[in-house]
């Protein structure tokens, strides 16, 4: 997923792609057969994606009409990644497969005209052959300085004269190193403890490294650690990983997640004890993210921040989880805001214990220069506006902080590698550029690895690493300046509202002109000291004394500009928060006055509900009135016509009687 096509193409380039493809069976070979049956379908199609890219170019080729699913699957591949450069997809193409076959070269009959070259310019350095997935790698072949081929691809901001020239500021040097220097890799971890330098793991030629090695850093010597594991049954000292990340933890080295050649489910952490020299595997709970490489893992305070990276399914991520290291619990974050787009191989750094940065990283043919913030407190993304030299589009580069700068080295996109240093103040948000080498050389490489140093009290960048074409174990160091910095600081004045708006965060209200005077004086101290310095190198007596003043007026004048243009902008905002608070006070009171008549409104429908259930019980209680009138109605008529029956029935019965000659019992009567 890390990039530098540019930087690797060429002839022999070519050949190792197109031995690749032949062994993958991408050009008509008997091997054509078992595709299917020796890649899962989703290696296939991309396999397939890269292989046209890489032979035909973008795909213009209509959809096919067909049902077929894997001709529609085929194609939507290869549509997929556009104008992706041919370049761009052998890489990416010879990679994979790399990490589908770790062996495949050395399977492959014929393949290559010439192996793999390590690139080596430290002196008094030998290779020692490293244990990588079990099997042990031959003696690998180095390249002098006097042979040619590295010769072009030294730079002239990279120099080698012995650690006397590390007084040189902004300057990448090449320091003597003695011992036994581990194998050439990328996507290893590295981290300082105590003056020494610590690599574990990487990828070398496909394969998973599992080696630990340590550099002192005052004697600038390599050696092996004869690393244990504390569970003999199951040693996970043994398990090689590239892609992941390794922390200092108070006397522990921590790995975290990283590519295997058998992933587990979710994310592994590891221990390294540096006084036992024993690995162990850390238990964890909670719900634990899913198993990933190429992430970036932030240590903020005792909690760990892991963002984005490419799971064992090749899917890029973006999603953010936070480990305890107290109670070893995962957290995932449910963050507001516009995330940033899926990436990996990007660079994350946190800034005054609140704010994580996010820059570069890449999708799977898209690489980004984009910078990202998100607020730990209040749990939100944003989008702040860089200011100064932005720099280009890159992936798989590394970063170190050395106070309030952030510096950036390696990494590239999909035509060249990256070549220069650059650093981001970040209180400013502006960048500049530090150094520059050319793009052949180690320090243009993606998976490189960058951490801080000290030498004679002062801060050092260490490179190592890294991946441009060749596989690299060099180690590059560079003295960052107090004027490099120091220009950092100042490029951009007043302060950019998107940087107001990260530190206001949690005081909106605070004072920017108090603040500013601080700074104000402490650059006044630094141009001072930094001029003295400088004039006690190269000049003496008055004239040095009279520049000195002058460039301290010049730089007083700017700052006093820039003081009235904070408090001016100081004033504005605090207009813009009373209005705002006057607003917010008069929408508070009309709130009251609408809840005071929703109140109201509740009260009056709870009476007519009341009245209207006293209504509906009166109209059950007539309801039922007017069924019993109905009743007795019915009864009474039913009374009458009895009554009535009866006395005509009375009647009827004297007349026959009279007829028949029978006397009415009452004779009177007639």
């Amino acid at each position: 997923m890390a990039t530098m096509a540019g930087a690797k193409s060429g002839p022999a380039y070519s050949e190792r792609f197109y031995a690749a493809a032949s062994f993958a069976g991408f050009d008509g070979s008997p091997n054509s057969n078992n595709i299917g049956s020796r890649f899962s379908n989703d290696v296939a199609f991309i396999l397939y994606a890269l292989y046209q890219q890489a032979t035909i170019g973008p795909c213009n080729v209509p959809q096919p009409s067909s049902w077929s699913h894997v001709e529609q699957s085929k194609w939507k591949s290869w549509q997929q990644l556009g104008n992706m450069v041919p370049t761009e997809a052998m890489r990416l193409f010879v990679k994979i497969l790399e990490e589908e076959e770790p062996g495949w070269y050395s399977r492959a009959s014929n393949s290559v005209s010439e192996p793999v070259v390590d690139v080596q310019m430290n002196h008094n350095s030998n290779v020692e052959p490293t244990i990588e997935s079990r099997n042990s790698f031959t003696e690998t072949k180095t390249v002098s300085a006097e042979s040619g081929r590295l010769e072009e691809t030294k730079d002239k901001d990279v120099v080698s004269e012995g650690l006397g020239s590390i007084v040189v500021y902004d300057k990448w040097i090449l320091p003597p190193i003695s011992g036994r220097r581990p194998k050439a890799r990328y996507q290893h971890g590295a981290a300082v403890v105590q003056d020494k330098m610590y690599i574990y793991g990487g990828n070398h030629n496909g394969r998973y490294l599992g080696d630990l090695h340590v550099l002192d850093l005052r004697s600038w010597t390599w050696s092996k650690v004869d690393a244990k594991s504390v569970d003999l049954s199951s040693p996970v000292n043994m398990v090689p990983c590239a892609g992941h990340s390794l922390i200092p933890w108070e006397n522990k080295l921590l790995s975290i997640a990283g590519h295997t050649k058998d992933p587990s489910e979710t994310i592994q952490v590891k221990a390294f004890d540096l006084q036992s020299d024993t690995w162990s595997m850390l238990n964890t709970h909670g719900n634990a993210p899913v198993s990933r490489g190429g992430q970036s893992v932030t240590l903020v305070g005792n909690t760990l921040v892991i963002f984005g990276g490419q799971d064992a399914k090749r899917t890029v991520l973006n999603d953010l989880h936070i480990l305890n290291l107290e109670t070893m619990s995962w957290d995932k974050i449910d963050a507001v805001g516009v995330p940033p787009l899926p990436r990996a191989d990007h660079a994350a750094v946190v800034h005054a214990e609140r704010y994580l940065l996010i820059f570069g990283g890449s999708s799977h043919a898209t690489c980004f220069n984009d910078l990202h913030v998100f607020d730990l407190q209040a749990m939100e993304w944003s989008r702040p506006t860089q200011q100064g030299e932005i720099p280009t589009p890159r992936a798989g580069h590394a970063g170190v902080t050395v106070g309030e700068n952030w510096f950036i080295v390696g990494g590239g996109d999909n035509k060249s590698g990256a070549s220069e240093t650059v650093v981001l103040n970040m209180s400013t948000l502006a960048w500049s550029v530090v150094a520059s080498v050319e793009e052949r050389v180690p320090l243009a490489s993606e998976g490189l690895s960058l951490v801080v140093g000290s030498f004679d009290g002062e801060d050092i960048l260490i490179a190592f690493g890294g991946y441009n074409g060749y596989y690299n174990n060099e180690v590059n160091v560079l003295k960052p300046s107090h004027k490099s910095t120091l220009q950092s600081k100042m490029m951009e004045t007043p302060v950019p509202d998107s940087v107001s708006a990260i530190h206001n965060a949690t005081n909106p209200t605070r004072d920017l002109e108090s603040e500013f005077e601080v700074g104000h004086e402490g650059k006044i101290r630094e141009i001072v000291m930094d001029n003295i310095d400088t004039g006690h190198q190269k000049l003496e007596g008055d004239e040095t004394t009279e520049r000195i003043i002058a460039t301290l007026k010049a730089e007083k004048e700017e700052l006093e500009v820039s003081l009235n243009k904070e408090k001016s902008q100081s004033l504005q905002l605090k207009q813009e928060l009373v209005e705002s608070k006057t607003q917010n006070t008069d929408l508070h009171k009309e709130l009251q006055s609408i809840r005071g008549q929703l109140a109201a409104e509740q009260s009056r429908c709870f009476k007519l509900e009341v009245d209207i259930a006293e209504l509906r019980q009166k109209l059950l209680s007539m309801e039922t009135l007017r069924k019993e009138l109905e009743l007795l109605q019915r009864q009474k008529a039913a009374s009458e016509q009895a009554a009535l029956n009866a006395k005509q029935g009375q009647g009827s019965g004297r007349v026959w009687g009279w007829l028949a000659g029978s006397p009415p019992e009452n004779a009177d009567y007639i």
